[in-house]
Formats: structure tokens, sequence, C-alpha cells
């Protein structure tokens, strides 16, 4: 479904077009002329605009520009008497995507073209999204029988539009659960969009969720949409959650209930179609109870709530997903045959991984780095030997000195003892 504003001066017209384009099930409203089409495209957002060429005062021509200027997200269709091809052309020339003449030929006809005006904004919304770095992560990867229960909660869910909050530790792959959420539901063919919110200062995270109009702050020199704006039709991943301010907790609350937001420095009422997912590592209740997380939002995001296990509750997923990562690594890092160790793979298993999934693949990161041959072994997991003894160490003054002894030993231990090759893995002098 979506939503279309029809303009013609034509009380005939405007009805025709409205009911063909309602019984395919989208909201249509209606306008006499462009004063007020363009009064309502300011109070609220349109996926396509159709609009005859001549009407008094503002004419089609007038408010087309408007939009291209204003709202370049919304699609132009203009209607043309017949034999006035070149003025409908002269408006595709100017941004309108297509033209129909009247008196348009049949409600099959109308109806294709704002198919496919439909698709054309849903590809230009797809590459927004994928210019501002929304690559995929690791596939969901697991064989430890803990995960099982989280799988088949994911299968159920995914059939319904119901909210869901991922909780779990630090790096266990929420984002990854996530995008199989939406991969297992039915807007899978829809734009995954995610948001983390511990990333971002308030000002640029309430810009990036929301969107802001030229001028709304200083460098806001053009118009941007907001992620939200981007994932309609798809899935919404909201990181961290639990780092939103509370003035800003406010206003997601607005657009999770009534699917309705302002951009920052905006007045146009944006309306979205998305499916909402939510991951925290923090305890929201304690959140709650010191007021500092306002209980009526979590309400709205803990609709259904899935906790992840950490790594060291699901040793039998270490494996399988060493294997993953350490393909996907070995592909960034032009390593293509990279495998693990038998040796290898049993110091990982055995490890207990306190930064879970994200920790695993920083090690496996540096291990492709080290090793010379495509398989990694247990020397070329140094770096584990570092944060063994930081932790052994952590109570003792962290003086530049101690550093730098530290990991001069490692480098050492990594090596069996040879000086030259200890220097050169860290860069200094033998």
């Amino acid at each position: 479904m979506a939503r279309i504003l029809v303009v013609d001066d034509e009380e005939g017209v405007r009805s025709f077009l409205g009911e063909a384009l309602e019984l395919d099930g989208h909201e249509v409203e209606r306008a006499a002329d462009g004063s007020g089409a363009w009064m309502r495209l300011c109070q609220r957002s349109f996926d396509v605009l159709l609009t005859d060429l001549r009407m008094p005062e503002v004419d089609g021509m007038t408010l087309l520009a408007r939009v291209r200027e204003a709202i370049p997200e919304t699609e132009v269709i203009v209607l043309t008497a017949h034999g006035s091809v070149s003025t409908a052309v002269d408006a595709m020339r100017k941004g309108a995507y297509d033209f129909l003449e009247k008196p348009v030929g049949s409600p099959a006809e109308l109806r294709l073209v704002v198919r496919r005006a439909l698709e054309r904004r849903e590809l230009k919304s797809r590459v927004e999204v994928a210019t501002r770095g929304q690559t995929g992560p690791l596939q969901l990867t697991y064989r430890d029988p803990t995960m099982a229960a989280v799988v088949e909660a994911l299968d159920k869910v995914a059939k319904t539009d119901a909210t869901v909050l991922l909780v779990g530790e630090s790096g266990t792959g929420k984002e990854v659960v996530a995008r199989a959420l939406h991969d297992r539901s039915e807007r899978r063919d829809g734009p995954f969009v995610a948001v983390n919110c511990a990333a971002l200062s308030d000002t640029l995270l309430e810009s990036e969720l929301f969107g802001h109009e030229k001028g709304a702050f200083t460098g806001a020199h053009a118009r941007r949409r907001g992620r939200l704006e981007l994932a309609e039709g798809g899935t919404f991943f909201l990181d961290e959650i639990g780092e939103l301010k509370p003035s800003l907790q406010a206003k997601l609350l607005r657009a999770l209930e009534q699917r309705e937001f302002e951009r920052v420095g905006g007045t146009r009422t944006l309306r979205v179609d998305t499916r909402w997912v939510a991951a925290t590592n923090r305890d929201l209740a304690s959140m709650m109870a010191r007021g500092v997380f306002r209980e009526d939002l979590y309400h709205r995001v803990a609709v259904f709530p899935i906790r992840l296990p950490p790594l060291r509750e699901r040793r039998g997923d270490i494996g399988p997903l060493a294997d993953a990562l350490l393909s996907r690594i070995g592909g960034e890092l032009g390593k293509t045959e990279m495998s693990l160790g038998d040796a290898a793979r049993a110091q990982l298993e055995a490890g207990d991984w306190p930064g879970n999934v994200r920790q695993l693949r920083n090690a496996l990161e540096r291990a492709v780095i080290l090793s010379d041959s495509p398989v990694v072994e247990p020397s070329h997991l140094w770096t584990d030997v570092v944060i063994d003894q930081a932790k052994a160490e952590e109570e003792q003054p962290r003086t530049l000195e101690a550093i730098e002894r530290r990991a001069i030993e490692a480098a050492l231990d990594a090596v069996g003892g040879n000086r030259k090759q200890a220097a050169s893995r860290l860069g200094i002098g033998e």
C-alpha cells in the first residue's frame, strides 16, 4: 500500500483516479488545485503525486518544481491533455517520473504506471541505504543446542510484525540475529536498516534516526532522510537502545506508537511502515527503577523479548563461528584459503571469550595477519597471551614501561624466544 495524492481541478477526474487507486489497495487523498495540494504535501508525506499540469493559480509544473526541491523522494506522475505530449516531456526533463494522457485509457494503465513509480522509489531508497554503510553482517551460524530455543523463537515471531527486543552481552551477535529475523519475515524483500544509539552524539543520533531539513542546525547544508524513513516496508534495527537519552526516548515512543514523526527542523509529518527490532546489553529493568529509561517505551519495544546466550554458554558454536569468520576475514584480507588447525581450534573452543563473537573475530583477524601459511596455528593466536597477562596484572600500575615490557614478552613467547621475529612483529629494531 502506498500513500498517493491526486490533484486535478475536475472533480470527475479526481474521483475516477482516486477510486481506481483505492481499489488497488492504496491510501489516496485528493486536492482540487495546486495550492491545496502543496498544503497537504507540507503536512504529511506521500509516496506518489499524481497531478494535472493545467490548473489555476499553482499549476502542475510549479507544483513539480516545489516537490523536486523540497520532497525529492516523492515520485511525480503528470496528467496532460491529449495532444500536449511535448509539455509532458518537458515535465519529465524537470523531474517527473512519467505522464498519462487524459482521458486515462483504463484503471489498469493507471495502476501500472503508479506501480512502476513505486518500484523506482524503492530502488532509490535501497541505493541510499547501501551508500550509507548498511552492509550485511555475518550470517546466523549455530550448532550448540542452547541456540535451538533462540532460533525457534525467531521462526515464530518472524511470521508477525511484533516488535522484538534482543537482550544479551556485548558482542553476542544481536545484529546478526536481527538480520536473520528480517530474512525469515514477510518483509525480507524490503530494506534492513540499522542504527547504533551508542555510536553517535545526541544531535547526530536524532538526525540519523529521523532525518533533518536544510538549515535545521549548524552544518545541515542540505535536507537528509533519516534511517527510519529509509526502512519503509522493511525492518528497522535500533541497537543499544539503552543508551538513548530521555528526550529522544519520548520522540521514539511516538514513532513506535503512531508510526509518525517529523524530521529535525521540519513540520511535515512522515509516516513509516516498518518492523521494529531493538537490542541492548543493559539492564533496562534497573534503568526504569532509576528513572533513566521510560517504562512506556520499554513495554513498546519488549513485546517479544529474546535473550542471546554468551559464547561461554554455547561452546558448540565456537568452532562453526570461527570457520565462518575465518572465511570472511580471509576474503577481506586477500587470503581466501585460510583454515583452522586442530590445535588452534581446540584452543579457541577452550576459551571463555568475555567479548563474545566480537572478541573471537578480532583474535582470528590478527591470526590471519600473522600467519604466513593457509592454516591458523596456536602460535598465531599470540594476542590472547597479551589479554591473559593484562588480566593477571590489572592491579599493577599501568606505566608505559610496563605496557612495553608485556608486549615484548608476549611477542617473544609467541615466536619461541626468537628476538628477530619478535622485533619484526612489533615493528621495532632488534
